[in-house]
């Protein structure tokens, strides 16, 4: 008997597979958006504050995930020493694209390629639901803080300014 192929993105059959409760919130993309997290918040009518985007970082030269609201910016001392390193640059996009197996503008911290050190702004307990990229533009992923915790085996740390 052939094996039921799963439906969705990584993140959503991650999600499923770790039997997750979430939604899925789409809309239409718009390529010439400047911030696809804001184009997000708003299209969806979300507080920018529930709204978190995933950015990727070398830490010491390792790949490291963050995970700050949409409205604000990664601080990259902060995430550095969050991760245990010294210092943080922005990832090469398509350094970012390779190990987590997501275009830019939807990469998700759910269901990446390769598990990286994922950590996430403490803002993000403040909220009883938040919304991330669910692995492709136009599609973001509601559910709790601490499931994102658990399915990202991340942690959090104030790393956004």
């Amino acid at each position: 008997m052939a094996k039921k192929q799963s439906q969705g993105t990584p993140a959503t059959v991650a999600l499923t597979k770790a039997k997750v409760e979430f939604t899925t919130h789409t809309y239409d993309h718009d390529p010439a958006a400047k911030s696809y997290g804001l184009e997000a918040a708003e299209a969806l009518g979300l507080p920018a504050e529930q709204v978190f985007k995933t950015l990727l970082v070398e830490v010491d030269g390792k790949l490291t995930v963050g995970v700050v609201p949409v409205e604000k910016q990664l601080d990259l001392k902060a995430i550095a020493a969050a991760a245990g390193g010294k210092k943080a640059v922005m990832a090469d996009p398509a350094a970012a694209e390779r190990s987590t197996g997501y275009v830019v503008g939807g990469i998700s911290p759910i269901g990446q390629k390769r598990p990286l050190p994922t950590v996430v702004d403490t803002t993000a307990t403040d909220h009883q639901t938040v919304y991330v990229s669910g692995g492709r533009r136009g599609l973001d992923i509601g559910l709790s803080p601490a499931d994102l915790l658990t399915v990202t085996k991340g942690r959090t740390a104030p790393i956004a300014r």
